[in-house]
C-alpha cells in the first residue's frame, strides 16, 4: 500500500514525500536527512520512519525536544495510523495512504482537481528516488523570486519570533563571524572567513566573494570584479558569476535570490562544457554608506536543498558585517601605507639634516667641538655659541640638538637682529587676537612651537633689555604669557643661543644684561674663524665641491695645487658661508675639468679688526684680527711678569677675573710661544 509524509511548515502544507518499503527515513536539521527540517527546535538528526512487518513505525533520535504523535511524546517505538500528525517542534507531518485525506478535516489538497489528483498519485507512485517532490506547483520559468534590501539579522527582534526559523543559531554565527572579520589582518583571509561561515549556515554548494580593486574608482561594473576567495562542496566546482547577475545586483543595490534557473545563462554562467548546474542562486552586494566593495555569490546544485529566503537574509547579513570589515581593513591599509610614506620621509629629512648639520674638517679645533657637542648634548643647559659672523654656529647648534634626546622634537631657529623688539617679542612668546594693529588671530610663538625642543636664538646680542628681562623668565622656568593675553604658558624648551658679539663690552655698556649673560653661558662653544684653522680649508673646499657637482651635473675632478695654495693663504673674511659660494660659483663657471686660481672670485674685505690704512710688507706689518693680537698682547705681558696674573692685570687695566676669563677665552699657557 502506498504511504506519504505531507509536510506542513508554519502556516503552509509544502511538500509530499512517498514512504518506500525497505527503505528508512530520517527527519531533522541536518542537510544529510532523507528530509530536512528548518526548524530550529528540530535536533539534526530527530527521528526516523521504516516499515517493519507491513507497518510503517516511527522512532525518535534522543531529540533534543522529542518528536509527538497525536499529542504524546514517543517513548519508543511508535506504529503510524493514517490521518495521525507527528510534530517536530514547530513542523507538522500527516501519514497518509490516500493524498486526498492529507488534513485531518478531510478536506482534499487545495487547488487540485480530482483528474490532477489521480494524475499526481500515479507519478508519486512512480517515483523510486526516495526524493521529496514539490507537488504543489507545476515547473516554473526562471525567477527572481525575492529581493532584499535590507537583512532582518541585523534588526530588532522579538525572542519568540516564529516567522524565523533557526533565527538563535543564524544571530550567533553571524555575531561570531562579526568578531572573526574584525581580526582579519588582511582582504583574503577576510573573504575566506566570511565565505566558510556563510557555508555553515545556508545549504549552497559552492560559491565565492568578488571584490572591487582597492584603487578602483568610478561605477561599479561587473567586469571590474575580482574572485577574493571562493570554494565548492565536494563534487561541486564553483562556475563564476554571470554579468548580467552580477551588474543586477550592482545596479539595483539589492540581494536577489532565484530558483528554476537550470539553462538559463542569464542568471548562471555556463563552465568549460557548457552545462548550467545551479539550480537556485543568492546574490547579495557588499556595500556600505552608498559604496558597493563588490558581492557574495552562492548557488546550489541540489534541487532538494535549494536556497531560501532565510539563506538570502544571512547572506546579506553576513555582506554588509563584510563591508564594514573591509572598509576598516582599507582604511588600516592606508594608514600604514601613509605611516610608512610620513616615516621614510622623516628618515630622508633627518638624514638631510643630518648632512647639513654635519661638522666638517679635520683640525684640532673641529675635534674639539665636536667633543664639546658630545658633552653636552645629552644635559639640558644653556649652551651660548661663539664666533664670527659665518663660522657654523647654527651647524653647531644642530649638531647639539640632533645628538640630544630631544632630536625627535622640533628645532626652530630664529634671528633676533632680523626683527624689530615688537616683531620679535610676538615671534618668540606668540599674542592673542587684537594684541597690536594686525594681530586678527592668535598666534603661537617660536616657544611653544618648539616645545619639548629646541630652539636657537641667533645674534642673541641684538635682543632689546626688554626683551631680555621676558627671556629671562623663561630660562629660568618660569611660565609666560602672549603679547596681549594673560593665560600662562608653561613649556619645556632647550635654548641654544648665539653671537658674534662680545657680550662682555655689551653687558659692560649696559647693552646686555648681566644675570642674562651668566644664564647662558652655563656651556660656551667658541668657534674660531676659517682662518685661524687653514688645515679644514680643502676638505670644506672638496666637500662643497662634491655636492655642487651633484646638484648641476658637471663633473670637475678637483683643484689646481695653485688653487689650493691661494684658498690657504687667503683670510676668509666671511668664513666658511664665504668659501661655499666661492666654490659653488666656481663649479658653475669654470670651463674644464678642474677648478684653478682663476675661478675663484676672492674678495679684498679685510676681517674683523684688520685694516688696511697700512701697506703690508714682509718686514713692517702683517695684518691680525683684534682678537688674534689681544691674545698676543697678554701672551707677552704675562710673560714679562713670570705669570704674575695681578701684576699683569694692572699693567693691561683689567680686572683679575676678566685676564682669567681671557686666559681661557685664547687658551694661553704657560709653554705658548710669542709669534
Amino acid at each position: 500500500m502506498l504511504a506519504y509524509l505531507v509536510i506542513r511548515e508554519g502556516s503552509k502544507w509544502t511538500d509530499v514525500f512517498r514512504l518506500i518499503p525497505g527503505e528508512t527515513v530520517r527527519l531533522g536539521r541536518a542537510p544529510t536527512n532523507q528530509i530536512v527540517l528548518k526548524d530550529d527546535r528540530c535536533s539534526r538528526f530527530h527521528a526516523e520512519v521504516s516499515c517493519t512487518e507491513g507497518d510503517w513505525v516511527i522512532r525518535d533520535l534522543q531529540s533534543r525536544n522529542g518528536t509527538a504523535v497525536g499529542g504524546d511524546l514517543l517513548e519508543g517505538d511508535r506504529s503510524l495510523q493514517p490521518g495521525e500528525i507527528i510534530r517536530i517542534g514547530r513542523s507538522q507531518l500527516a501519514f497518509v495512504h490516500d493524498l486526498s485525506k492529507a488534513f485531518g478535516d478531510g478536506r482534499p489538497v487545495p487547488e487540485l482537481s480530482p483528474e490532477e489528483l489521480a494524475t499526481l498519485n500515479e507519478q508519486t507512485s512512480a517515483s523510486v528516488d526516495g526524493m521529496s517532490k514539490d507537488i504543489l506547483s507545476p515547473p516554473e520559468p526562471t525567477t527572481i523570486t525575492h529581493r532584499r534590501g535590507h537583512t532582518r539579522y541585523l534588526e530588532p527582534i522579538e525572542p519568540d519570533d516564529s516567522q524565523m526559523p533557526g533565527a538563535s543559531q543564524a544571530l550567533t554565527k553571524l555575531c561570531r563571524l562579526g568578531f572573526e572579520l574584525g581580526k582579519s589582518p588582511n582582504v583574503e583571509a577576510m573573504c575566506q572567513l566570511a565565505l566558510t561561515g556563510v557555508f555553515e549556515v545556508s545549504q549552497a554548494n559552492a560559491g565565492a566573494v568578488y571584490v572591487f580593486p582597492r584603487d578602483y574608482v568610478g561605477e561599479p561594473e561587473a567586469e571590474f570584479l575580482e574572485i577574493v576567495a571562493s570554494r565548492g562542496d565536494e563534487g561541486t566546482r564553483y562556475q563564476p558569476i554571470s554579468p548580467f547577475l552580477a551588474n543586477t545586483v550592482l545596479r539595483e543595490g539589492e540581494a536577489l535570490l532565484a530558483r528554476n534557473i537550470m539553462g538559463d545563462s542569464t542568471i548562471a554562467s555556463r563552465d568549460s562544457k557548457g552545462e548550467i548546474h545551479a539550480t537556485s542562486v543568492v546574490c547579495a552586494p557588499i556595500r556600505r554608506n552608498g559604496n558597493v566593495y563588490g558581492l557574495i555569490h552562492l548557488f546550489s546544485t541540489d534541487e532538494q536543498q535549494a536556497l531560501d529566503p532565510e539563506d538570502l537574509d544571512f547572506t546579506l547579513a553576513v555582506a554588509d558585517s563584510v563591508a564594514v570589515a573591509l572598509e576598516n581593513v582599507n582604511r588600516r591599509q592606508e594608514l600604514a601605507e601613509n605611516l610608512d610614506q610620513v616615516l621614510g620621509e622623516n628618515e630622508q629629512l633627518r638624514e638631510r639634516l643630518g648632512v647639513e648639520s654635519e661638522i666638517v674638517g679635520g683640525s684640532p679645533v673641529i675635534a674639539k667641538i665636536t667633543e664639546q657637542i658630545a658633552r653636552a648634548a645629552p644635559s639640558k643647559a644653556t649652551v651660548l655659541i661663539r664666533g664670527e659672523s659665518g663660522v657654523g654656529k647654527e651647524l653647531v647648534a644642530r649638531a647639539v640638538h640632533f645628538s640630544s634626546p630631544r632630536r625627535k622634537k622640533s628645532f626652530v631657529c630664529i634671528n633676533c637682529a632680523a626683527l624689530s623688539e615688537s616683531l620679535l617679542e610676538s615671534e618668540l612668546f606668540g599674542h592673542e587676537r587684537g594684541a597690536f594693529t594686525g594681530a586678527t588671530d592668535r598666534k603661537i610663538g617660536k616657544f611653544e612651537a618648539s616645545d619639548g625642543g629646541t630652539i636657537m636664538l641667533d645674534e642673541i646680542g641684538e635682543m632689546s633689555p626688554q626683551t631680555q628681562a621676558k627671556f629671562l623668565r623663561v630660562l629660568e622656568g618660569h611660565p609666560f604669557e602672549r603679547v596681549g593675553g594673560s593665560e600662562p604658558v608653561h613649556v619645556d624648551v632647550r635654548v641654544i643661543a648665539a653671537t658674534n658679539r662680545d657680550l662682555e663690552k655689551e653687558v659692560e655698556k649696559g647693552n646686555f644684561r648681566r644675570d642674562l649673560y651668566f644664564r647662558l653661558r652655563v656651556v660656551e662653544i667658541i668657534v674660531p674663524g676659517l682662518r685661524k684653522r687653514p688645515q679644514d680649508v680643502p676638505v670644506l673646499a672638496q666637500y662643497f665641491l662634491e655636492k655642487y657637482s651633484a646638484e648641476t651635473g658637471r663633473r670637475i675632478r678637483g683643484f689646481s695645487a695653485d688653487a689650493l695654495q691661494e684658498m690657504q693663504s687667503y683670510r676668509w673674511p666671511g668664513n666658511v658661508r664665504e668659501l661655499k659660494n666661492v666654490i659653488e660659483r666656481a663649479v658653475v663657471l669654470c670651463n674644464a675639468d678642474v677648478i684653478d686660481v682663476d675661478d675663484l672670485m676672492l674678495s679684498k674685505l679685510a676681517t674683523a679688526g684688520e685694516t688696511t690704512e697700512m701697506p703690508a710688507g714682509p718686514n713692517t706689518y702683517q695684518p691680525l684680527s683684534l682678537a688674534d693680537l689681544e691674545k698676543k698682547h697678554i701672551a707677552a705681558t704675562l710673560i714679562a711678569t713670570g705669570w704674575n696674573k695681578s701684576q699683569a692685570a694692572g699693567i693691561l687695566g683689567i680686572e683679575r677675573s676678566t685676564l682669567d676669563r681671557k686666559i681661557r677665552r685664547y687658551e694661553i699657557r704657560r709653554d705658548s710661544q710669542i709669534a
